[in-house]
Parts: C-alpha cells; structure tokens; sequence
C-alpha cells in the first residue's frame, strides 16, 4: 500500500505536486510529541524525496525541486510553532493580522533551508552523474542533515522540531548518545531514501534487500537502547520542583508582583528539600529591586535546613547590564550564591536584532535586551551530585550542553551528574509548545545519559530519567509543587565526546563516496 501512494505521488504534476507537499509536511506535525506517530515522519520526508529523484522526461527543474522543499518545510514549521501566535497576539499586543504574516514570514525563511538542499541536489545529480540509488541514500540524507544543522546556529539558530526530536521513542532513539538528534535526523532521511527507492520501483530482489536494510537500522537502534553509557552517581536526592502557574498577562503587572514574590517565598519554604527549584524568571523582577531582606531569608532557609535552593530571576549587575539568570543558595555555596546567566538569548525575546526594535516595541515584550554570559559556566553542588541548569530556549541546542560536560571532564573535575532546565512557557499558552519542549529535553537525556529536571511555571515540570522516561509530571496550567528523587549520572557518551563531528564527519564522507560512485559510474 505505502509502495502504490508513493507511486501516485511521484507522478504528479508540479501544480499538484506543491499543494501534496503542503499536505505531507503539514503531516509532520503528528511525528512530534505530543502525538509520537514517528513512522509519519520517514513516509513524508520519502513523499519529497520521491518527487526529487524523478528521473523521467517529466523529472522537475531546479526551481520547482526548491519549491516543492520549500513548500514542505514551510507547511511543518508554520503548523509546529503556531503557537508563537498566542504569545504576539494573546500577551505581546500584536493585532492577528500582523501576527499571521510575521508568522508565515519566518516559516518561509525557514523553508529556504529545504530550498537549498533541493537545489544542491540537482546541482550535483548532474554534476557527478549520481543514480537515483547514490542520490537517495548518500548525497540527499546528507545534504538534508547539513540543512538541519545550518539551521540550529545560522543567525543564533532555531533548530525547533527538526526531525530527529520525533525519534525520542523510536528505535533510532538509541543512536542518539553516539550521534545526537542531528544523526537521528541523517538515519531518518537514510529510511526515507530507502523508501523512495522502493517506491520508485527497482524490482522485487532489489527493494526486498532496501527494506530489510532500513529494518537492519531500526533493530540496530532497538538494540543500542540496551546499552548504558553512564553509570549512577553518588546517592539520590530529593527534588521539590515549583509550578506557580502565573498567567502571563498578570506576571509582570506592577499590581501582582507582590503576590508573585509572597507565592514563591512560601512555595520554597513550605518544606526542605535536598534541591528546590523554581522556574525561569519566577520573580518578575531584577534583583536591584526585590525587598532588601528577600534573597537573605532565602539563603537562611537554605544554611538552616541543609536544602538548596534554585532561584529564577533578572540579575541586575549595574547599569544597563542585567542577565536571564538562576541564583543558588546552599551550604556548599555559603560564601558567595551559585550563578548561571543564560548564554544563547532568544531573538527579539532577550536580544533585539540590529534594525528590528520597531518589532520588539510593538510587541510590548519587557526585558528584551539581555547580556550574554560564556557558555562554560560551572555546575552547582547538590550534596554529592552536580547540577548544570540551563534556562529555557538554551534545551534546544544539545551540542552546547554538550560542549559543557566535555569541558568539565577535561578539566580534570567531575562533569555535572544531573541536568536542569528552568522555563517559562506560560508565553504561549495551552499550546503544543509544551509537550514539544518536553520532547526536547527527553532528547538532551538521551544523548547525554544524564536525567534532566524541567522546571516550568506552566508546564511541563517533570522529571525524566536516565533513559529518556517521565519518571514524574506535574499536569500542565495547574499550581502546584512535584516532589521526587533523582540519581545522578557519571560518565560520558560518546556523543558528549564528540558532539556533532561525528555525523558531520559522516555527512562528508557520504558525500565523498557519492562522488567518488557517480564519477566511476560515468566513465565506465
């Protein structure tokens, strides 16, 4: 059945073909949590790359080839983050009607990405004489892996819902401690390739083999599930994780900050905790104007009870300087708090981008011009295990977490056994950008081998284990305090050691043979 729809769709005309590829990137939206249907995920990624490797009279030019790209990945990312409408129209101010256009605008200029893969591929189709075979399992996974990458830091990045995140519980997920969400994505796009070869007819013996390859892959991923690349950590501590749920039409309004203040002062020292954790900017305030006595009954709750203390809130450090930060009390930190600063700030969240504070103002959003802090920062010491926080849109980049744990490893210390996450995503509602975040995380635990705790102010605050599982969850939208254990983890994954060379050293060699195949292909 999937081999005949393939078919019908490699025969479309371009006009047909473009309004399929708006349906089957749309699709992607049910590969990410919270739905989970992953297999949508290689079924519409094959539909594009079965349009791709025409090889007929009817075979598309290079413009239509970045059109119907462009198309597919437009569809999935305006659908993945619509959710940016809730924050420019619901709290940022912006009328719908400006907000829809931003949105599709920067949807668009994500498109692009799946435009110059297109065009690159047919550029070196001809170039180096490449089969559809060489094309489909070589050169396209490859480029369609750098176009992934290119988008997770070009201009700061935005590598939301790139497609490896929806193999958290596939089994590709077990390649993710060796080759992270980016090798998922390459292995995604490989299945693909096998899929649109199958589809595009190359005999019973030949698409027999590509199926049972493309099960080799998925067995091979099943079976490295199994496996342990880190080893538990000194003993497990108690966690008190604080959801306040505060709207936030009300979280920065000059008549609720004295609530917000009292809700998290008496969340914190409702009980000790080996770790209590609030989320990403709990107080609305900076620090040079909270209460003089605040933060110092923090800290005495924290010496007098043996607990510490995780605090979310605008560091103001004189001036016109102030960080996204989290503030630490505990015993091991006694003579001076712990602090992390956020380091990879938002666009037009935390930064104003040269040219674009008309934006910024329009959507009325307060603190928007944060400074940036290094990204090595150390962990904070929680009894005998060693927490690193980072601070919401910071989840979505897990080479630079990654970066951290092989830094500290390298400097002869003991890297950070337990990862923490701090978030505020009240911006964007009941919205599906909290379960995609959750997903996100689920990602950075798999490739680090470490559990992560999320703190959110409307969800999800949760724990995941070591292996990827919600160990605990607090529902979403609800006021309340989620109380767990937690045991760290020491150990690297070859992923931590190696970041995302791996794949890209795998990208290049793809590429290679791809050319060193086609070029011997033609002369012979």
């Amino acid at each position: 059945m999937t081999e005949a729809v393939l078919r019908r769709w490699s025969a479309l005309s371009f006009r047909s073909s473009l309004l399929s590829m708006l349906a089957a990137g749309g699709l992607n939206l049910l590969s990410f949590a919270p739905y989970g249907c992953w297999p949508l995920q290689i079924l519409s990624l094959s539909m594009l790359f079965s349009l791709w490797l025409r090889d007929d009279a009817a075979r598309f030019s290079r413009r239509q080839a970045a059109g119907l790209g462009w198309a597919y990945s437009f569809a999935w990312l305006a659908l993945a983050v619509g959710w940016l409408l809730v924050a420019m129209t619901r709290y940022g101010g912006m009328p719908l009607w400006l907000a829809v256009p931003a949105l599709a605008m920067l949807a668009a200029a994500l498109g692009l990405y799946a435009a110059l893969v297109a065009l690159a591929a047919a550029y070196l189709r001809q170039r180096w004489r490449l089969s559809p075979a060489l094309l489909a399992l070589l050169a396209l996974p490859a480029l369609w892996t750098l176009g992934e990458w290119l988008r997770g830091w070009v201009l700061t990045g935005f590598p939301w819902t790139i497609s490896g995140y929806a193999h958290t519980a596939s089994p590709l997920a077990g390649f993710a401690p060796v080759l992270g969400v980016l090798g998922l994505s390459w292995l995604n796009a490989v299945l693909a390739g096998l899929l649109a070869l199958v589809a595009g007819g190359v005999g019973r013996k030949a698409a027999a083999a590509m199926l049972l390859a493309g099960g080799a892959v998925l067995a091979a991923g099943a079976g490295l599930r199994t496996l342990e690349w880190t080893a538990p950590h000194g003993q497990p501590i108690g966690v008190r994780l604080l959801q306040g749920n505060v709207e936030q039409d009300m979280k920065f309004n000059p008549e609720h900050l004295n609530e917000s203040l009292r809700l998290y002062h008496e969340m914190i020292l409702a009980a000790p905790a080996d770790l209590v954790a609030t989320p990403e900017t709990a107080l609305p305030m900076l620090s040079s104007q909270l209460p003089p006595d605040y933060l110092p009954r923090l800290n005495a709750f924290a010496q007098d009870t043996g607990s510490a203390v995780v605090l979310g809130l605008g560091v103001h450090d004189g001036g016109k300087r102030y960080s996204n930060s989290v503030l630490g009390f505990a015993r091991a930190h006694a003579a001076q708090a712990y602090r992390y600063d956020k380091h990879h700030l938002v666009p037009f969240g935390e930064f104003v981008p040269t040219g674009f504070r008309w934006f910024v103002d329009l959507m009325r959003i307060p603190l928007g011009d944060f400074s940036s802090a290094g990204l090595l920062q150390p962990s904070m010491q929680v009894r005998d295990q060693l927490v690193l926080p980072d601070i919401c849109y910071e989840n979505l980049f897990g080479e630079e977490i990654a970066r951290q744990l092989a830094a500290q490893a390298a400097g002869g210390g003991q890297a950070a056994t337990i990862l923490l996450n701090v978030s505020n995503l009240a911006w964007y509602g009941d919205s599906l950008a909290i379960p995609q975040h959750l997903q996100i995380s689920q990602m950075r635990v798999l490739e680090t081998g470490r559990p992560m705790l999320n703190v959110t102010n409307t969800g999800a605050t949760a724990v995941i284990a070591a292996g990827g599982s919600i160990a605990a969850q607090l529902p979403p939208l609800t006021r309340a305090t989620l109380a767990s254990t937690v045991q760290g983890r020491s150990g690297l994954t070859p992923y931590v050691r190696w970041g995302n060379s791996a794949v890209l050293g795998i990208v290049l060699l793809s590429l290679l043979l791809a050319y060193s195949l086609g070029r011997r292909a033609g002369r012979e």
